[in-house]
């Protein structure tokens, strides 16, 4: 009888998992295909001048609103917060679609963007729940898949419901899978029930404080060096409001009821470590994901029309590698060798993409991105993983909140300095080298646009790329070696397996409210 139980109680959290990975899905997919759409949407709505801000938009609100969802589950039960983020993104799809002109768009591309942050979030606050750390390694493959079928298939869907259906497709997409998303979780989802002995307290204003901060941060990251210069007035008076709402956040919390990011949660060293670990695998997984690409198609003459499958032996490497990472935490409860071979794998991969030049073969790329993408690998779940074992149960959403904000934090200021050195870097090569006329769209060129260039152009336009891409890696390269030195000083503790209680390693906490 114990087996048969057994076995029905996995099948019911697969059940569960499915659903979970449609909401993923929602979440990674979006930006993919909407991407695509980008210049057909241009085209009918006009306002080329906001265009960034529909992706701006969209990425504000996601990360403002995840350590708010976060807190919201931990407070009010996490189903419901769940599926209200489902409907908050699925009413944004469908506003999206139906957009008149490039403001509306960008007004309800920041509610959706508040629905995607409590999906992800959610759906990784869900899983501490009801997989216990020991167990979860079962479903990591799942997870991973669905991250490679997102960036892998994101672009070609993107394009072919552009060219087929139109661009309010792109969005209106989101309906059907969302709808079974909610459907299924309704029914499936059963998550234990938790007494509160406390009535909860909803942190107003430290929420305020740190969404403005994070609005900051983002901020800086997206207009720094594009929109204006880094040293200028805007981008100063912005990180002085970010400090200031930060360094307020703080404050404010030590003295909250139900703080919207418990700080204690930070006494534990695998917890600030795993933030830590996050925030770099992010900058560096993200600087990847853009340049790789790019020095593809400009140097080594690869075709656009699914930059995802140029990505694909990162991917697969990685894929393959969190499914093996997955498996073997499961059934021998350690974990500290893999984010140290995850940080020395990928700062040995971005080493060595650094070395990439005019003469540097597709199959010697593939191979490069191989060793990066079997580092990333060791590192993708893992980092979620230690640090929910590292807190107590009514701290997961907040902690979940925390892993993925950093995370994508991490990606915002990978993205934005690593495009920095890379500009630079091409504008100098092009200045010295006499092509100065493909300098002002020195990251736009693609394989197409290439070939119409004169040959002299073309040669230090590849070369300046090149050069370009050399100085991105090797800051991803150090990046990574300090997510390599921050791995070797997490402590192997067990993690919980079916009934356990906290970790040794998670911080106590006094509890102060009263009903």
């Amino acid at each position: 009888m114990g087996k048969v139980k057994e076995e029905r109680e996995e099948r019911s959290v697969r059940a569960v998992m499915l659903a979970l990975m449609i909401a993923i899905l929602l979440a990674m997919l979006d930006n993919m295909i909407v991407g695509t759409a980008m210049p057909t949407i241009v085209g009918e709505l006009g306002g080329m001048a906001h265009l960034s801000w529909v992706v701006t938009a969209y990425t504000l609100a996601t990360a403002a609103s995840t350590p708010i969802w976060g807190k919201l589950g931990d407070l009010f039960g996490r189903k419901g917060v769940f599926l209200t983020s489902i409907v908050v993104f699925l009413v944004g799809s469908a506003l999206s679609g139906m957009a008149q002109d490039m403001g509306q768009l960008i007004g309800f591309r920041a509610v959706q963007g508040l629905g995607a942050g409590g999906l992800m979030v959610g759906v990784m606050a869900i899983i501490g729940d009801l997989v216990p750390p020991r167990e979860r390694g079962k479903y990591q493959g799942m997870m991973s898949a669905v991250m490679a079928v997102a960036m892998i298939g994101g672009p070609l869907v993107g394009g072919t419901i552009t060219d087929h259906l139109g661009w309010r497709w792109s969005f209106y997409i989101n309906l059907p899978l969302g709808a079974v998303a909610l459907a299924m979780v309704t029914a499936v989802l059963h998550l234990p029930k938790r007494e509160r002995t406390t009535k909860p307290r909803i942190d107003y204003l430290g929420a305020a404080l740190l969404t403005v901060g994070i609005t900051a941060i983002v901020l800086v990251t997206t207009w720094g060096g594009t929109e204006y210069a880094w040293s200028s007035a805007v981008i100063m008076e912005l990180v002085a409001i970010g400090v200031a709402s930060l360094v307020g956040f703080l404050f404010v919390e030590t003295k909250a009821a139900e703080p919207i990011m418990p700080l204690h949660i930070f006494r534990s060293r695998n917890f600030s470590l795993m933030s830590a670990a996050g925030f770099l695998t992010g900058f560096v997984m993200f600087g990847a994901v853009l340049f790789l690409p790019l020095f593809q198609q400009s140097v080594q003459g690869a075709s656009a029309t699914n930059s995802g499958l140029l990505l694909l032996p990162l991917l697969m490497a990685m894929l393959i590698v969190s499914v093996f990472v997955g498996r073997a935490t499961t059934n021998t409860g350690k974990y500290k060798a893999f984010p140290v071979a995850g940080g020395a794998l990928m700062t040995v991969g971005f080493f060595l993409l650094s070395t990439m030049d005019t003469g540097t073969s597709r199959l010697t790329a593939a191979l490069y991105m191989i060793v990066l993408g079997a580092g990333m690998g060791f590192l993708m779940q893992i980092t979620m993983l230690v640090a929910q074992n590292s807190v107590e149960l009514k701290d997961m959403g907040a902690a979940s909140s925390a892993t993925t904000l950093f995370r994508t934090l991490g990606s915002s200021f990978g993205v934005a300095l690593m495009g920095a050195l890379f500009t630079s870097r091409v504008q100098d090569e092009m200045a010295v080298r006499g092509g100065g006329a493909a300098t002002a769209e020195s990251a736009q060129l693609d394989a197409s646009s290439m070939e119409k260039l004169p040959d002299a152009v073309r040669a230090a336009y590849e070369y300046a790329v090149a050069s370009g891409t050399h100085a991105a890696f090797l800051l991803g390269t150090g990046a990574a070696l300090v997510v390599f030195l921050v791995a070797l000083f997490v402590r192997e503790v067990p993690l919980r397996g079916a009934g356990a209680g906290a970790p040794k390693d998670a911080a106590p906490e006094k509890v102060t409210e009263r009903v």
